[in-house]
């Protein structure tokens, strides 16, 4: 153990159990995408509002991130979260990189935690098509412009592709080795990592991808373990919804010994388990089928002693509206029984709403250079499953979740 370093300041997995400080650990954590930018210096960044975000989340008992290390590929583009961290394969933004710096040391001054992700099988940052058009697939395809169909066509290949792979092996090694440039200290000694994470819901996009989805996922959990073994890896999936509906497959690399805790995502609204004129007048249904969600994966698992992490869920605010401050009375409803689901079983060890947005506010209803980043990347309308500092009822109800938390953690 390196000099200084505390183990029990590592969150670990022991007996089926989330641990931290040689107790159980059970939190509301959050989804901020964007906080390595916002902690660089150069454009997008404020370091005095990361700062003040991370001091309004730590008050509310949010002391749980789960983070974007950095963008892929060109920037401009529609949808396409900037600046991007990794322009050209091997070439970095060090700007971002010293915001990711930062960021670390703010977080372990606070005692929080992160969850660092690093690839995405969205467009929104670059990710799998990023590194196929690096790897001489072609243009890579945008779902607003090109079709979700033609999108799905294309992604599809990079589980396949071994170039692509490769490029982004190269990545995670980059990454997951540096160095602090301002503690000098290698990650693998920062506390404030709790886990290094694979993607962002990654997919096989194909039934006849699943075999090479899964060797792809637990490569790139190798070489993490083989350069950082003092940290958790995860894999940032949704569950079913992105196991092309093969719950064994998702079983099947969750009970992997190179994966340490299990993922799922639950998106009511997305994945049409309730309709669109149902979700503020019958918030009951996407609750029940959120239950069954969970308890499918929870059973599925158990026997391999992992648990369950529900790392996005996230709900519209009444009657779609966008507007910060706007009535979340369906979504307060509905994070009070995620939470409360996780916090009164053992199904889920902790649960992070997306997103956090905090004072941010939209200046448009798809973001535009160099508006505010929201917990809304590009991709979707600004506001749409934001949680923003002005949202007092809902901000009531994570900090009431995260205080009984806490006391579960004592």
């Amino acid at each position: 153990m390196a000099k200084g370093v505390n183990d029990n300041d590592f969150v670990s997995v022991v007996n089926g159990k989330l641990m931290l400080n040689g107790k159980p650990y059970k939190y509301v954590g959050t989804n901020m995408w964007y906080a390595a930018i916002l902690a660089s210096e150069g454009r997008g960044g404020n370091r005095a509002k990361l700062c003040s975000e991370l001091d309004r989340l730590h008050s509310l008992g949010v002391d749980n991130l789960r983070i974007l290390v950095g963008a892929d590929g060109g920037e401009g583009l529609t949808s396409h979260v900037m600046p991007v961290l990794q322009p050209e394969p091997g070439v970095y933004n060090d700007t971002i990189l010293q915001g990711l710096d930062y960021l670390l040391v703010q977080l372990e001054q606070r005692g929080m935690k992160a969850v660092l992700y690093l690839n995405n099988s969205w467009e929104w940052s670059g990710g799998y098509s990023a590194y196929l058009e690096w790897a001489g697939q072609g243009k890579a395809l945008i779902p607003r412009v090109d079709g979700y169909k033609q999108y799905v066509g294309y992604v599809k290949e990079f589980v396949h592709n071994k170039v692509a792979k490769q490029l982004f092996y190269n990545h995670v090694q980059r990454i997951v080795s540096r160095s602090n440039s301002i503690t000098g200290k290698p990650y693998s000694e920062s506390p404030a990592i709790m886990s290094w994470q694979i993607g962002n819901e990654p997919r096989a996009f194909s039934r006849e991808g699943l075999a090479d989805f899964r060797e792809y996922i637990l490569t790139t959990a190798r070489i993490i373990k083989g350069i950082d073994a003092r940290h958790l890896v995860s894999t940032g999936s949704e569950g079913l919804m992105g196991c092309e509906f093969s719950l064994e497959c998702w079983t099947d690399i969750h009970a992997a010994p190179e994966i340490d805790y299990a993922n799922i995502h639950i998106w009511p609204a997305t994945w049409r388990w309730i309709k669109r004129d149902e979700m503020f007048t019958n918030v009951e249904k996407a609750c029940q089928a959120s239950k069954e969600y969970v308890q499918r994966h929870y059973d599925a698992i158990k026997q391999y002693a992992k648990p369950i992490v529900l790392e996005e869920f996230g709900y519209h605010r009444d009657e779609f509206s966008f507007a910060p401050g706007s009535p979340t009375v369906a979504r307060d409803k509905y994070y009070t029984f995620i939470t409360n689901l996780m916090l009164e079983g053992d199904m889920l060890a902790g649960c992070n709403f997306w997103a956090w947005s905090g004072s941010a506010r939209p200046a448009h209803l798809w973001w535009e250079p160099w508006d505010d980043h929201t917990g809304d990347p590009a991709q979707e309308e600004q506001g749409l499953y934001s949680v923003f500092d002005c949202d007092h009822s809902t901000l009531g109800v994570i900090a009431a979740a995260a205080e009984r938390a806490r006391k579960a953690s004592q």
